[in-house]
């Protein structure tokens, strides 16, 4: 029979979900999607910009933590999957379908190229994965950049946007954002909180003991790869509308999976809220350090190091270990009872 309630009790422990009322959570949640869906007609439009890029980052990263943080795939090519989504956004948008309208259709077009790319890589292991997946979306890039309907190397600007007037694209492109954001968040929540989640957690502490339990690990790691592929086409989907030039040293720049290992590692891998804060505080440097020239990339630098000696479970991970706090609660909290 299986149980989930929100609050489990016995004589010795109290096992919760949550140190803290969810309502709190509710109302913090329903305040902050509200105030950032008004947020092209209420803030200035350099702030908007940026939020467009934090979402955008936000998506990718929650996307690769969700590979290295539970499935312990480490990766420094999902750049190929961003890449794949923009170019499947300029395909489709070449055939006549709004580039709004295409955002799902690149996910999904992502998703299937991942699955055959998955019989390949986990071949490897540790490192020789990690250095595979690079090696994918070199060669991703350098196949789509032979491709004249996309422009070869120089790239081709995205169709679609002459029907709309400048403020509109602007508030449809941060919305596009913000939306696929959301649901990437969301969905990594549910998916987190389910049966898959539970096996993610048990192959995380110990593969070698979730194998001998009877976990399809190979399995959930697939799985896994492909939500993370559709993800970041989601997101290479929603930067082709926000900067509507598609170019491949653009879309398939190692810079991508360079951000991302960063706000994971600086706010907590194997946290939801990790990459949200590392996002951050990646933003936050850089919207204040990045007039100083080469000093901007050596306090990251220097922060990442730091946090990696010091605080290997992130920023976000030693403060919710001490002060049991959890926004997105996935697990639960036991308390010996006085």
């Amino acid at each position: 029979m299986s149980i989930s309630p929100r609050e489990i009790s016995t004589d010795l422990v109290s096992i919760r979900r949550t140190t803290h009322s969810p309502v709190i959570s509710l109302v913090l949640g329903a305040v902050m999607i509200g105030v950032l869906t008004g947020a092209p007609w209420i803030l200035p439009a350099s702030f908007v910009s940026v939020l467009m890029n934090f979402f955008i980052l936000v998506t990718m990263a929650t996307m690769w933590n969700l590979m290295a943080g539970y499935a312990g795939m480490v990766s420094i090519g999902q750049q190929a999957f961003v890449g794949l989504g923009g170019y499947a956004t300029l395909y489709f948008a070449l055939k006549g379908m709004s580039p709004y309208v295409a955002i799902p259709f690149s996910a999904l077009t992502c998703a299937l190229i991942a699955i055959p790319v998955t019989y390949l890589l986990f071949r490897l292991r540790g490192g020789y994965f990690s250095i595979a997946t690079w090696v994918v979306a070199d060669t991703a890039g350098i196949i789509i950049g032979t491709i004249a309907l996309f422009g070869g190397g120089t790239g081709r600007a995205v169709p679609g946007f002459s029907n709309f007037s400048p403020t509109q694209i602007t508030n449809f492109a941060y919305l596009s954002c913000w939306l696929v954001a959301f649901v990437v968040i969301a969905g990594t929540y549910f998916l987190l909180r389910s049966r898959l989640g539970l096996v993610l957690s048990s192959v995380r502490d110990n593969e070698i003991s979730a194998r001998s339990s009877g976990v399809k690990v190979t399995s959930a790691r697939r799985t896994v790869f492909i939500i993370a592929a559709a993800g970041c086409g989601a997101a290479g989907a929603v930067l082709a509308i926000a900067q509507p030039y598609v170019q491949v040293s653009n879309e398939f720049n190692i810079q991508w999976a360079a951000e991302m290992l960063f706000v994971s590692m600086i706010g907590g891998l194997g946290t939801i809220e990790g990459p949200i804060i590392g996002s951050i505080i990646f933003f936050a440097l850089q919207q204040s350090l990045q007039s100083h020239g080469a000093w901007y990339l050596i306090i990251f630098g220097s922060l990442a190091v730091t946090v990696a000696i010091w605080q290997p479970r992130g920023l976000w991970g030693a403060f919710r270990d001490r002060f049991h706090i959890e926004l997105l609660p996935v697990g639960y909290w036991t308390r010996a009872k006085k």
